[in-house]
């Protein structure tokens, strides 16, 4: 029996990321590593610590960089700290990695080059 008024939504969950499609593949390869979550936590933050945290103060340093830099730096390893001990799911938390090494990675391209 039903005891609300509206009824259940659908969200896409691992059951309905069926069919061709580059996203639907990122998908399943996102949610195969579900077993792996605090593996890839700590991943996360020994990479954030040693690799991205450095890059301001080198590129500000080095390179005249903006200021600005600081707090993007700060706010995503801030973000992957959240997301991990908050108990995100897999597919934001290695979404959140992700994004956080493509930024940094632009954002050296860009001052060194």
């Amino acid at each position: 029996m039903e005891f609300t008024i509206h009824p259940q939504t659908q969200w896409n969950t691992k059951e309905n990321v069926t069919g061709p499609g580059i996203w639907n593949k990122f998908l399943s390869a996102l949610d195969k590593q579900e077993s792996n979550i605090t593996l890839w936590y700590i991943v996360s933050m020994i990479a954030q610590g040693v690799l991205f945290l450095p890059v301001p103060a080198a590129m500000i340093f080095y390179f005249n960089a903006s200021l600005l830099l600081l707090p993007v730096t700060l706010g995503l390893f801030f973000a992957n700290i959240i997301a991990g001990m908050g108990g995100a799911g897999i597919r934001v938390l290695l979404s959140l990695f992700m994004a956080s090494t493509i930024i940094h990675l632009a954002v050296v391209a860009f001052y060194m080059l």
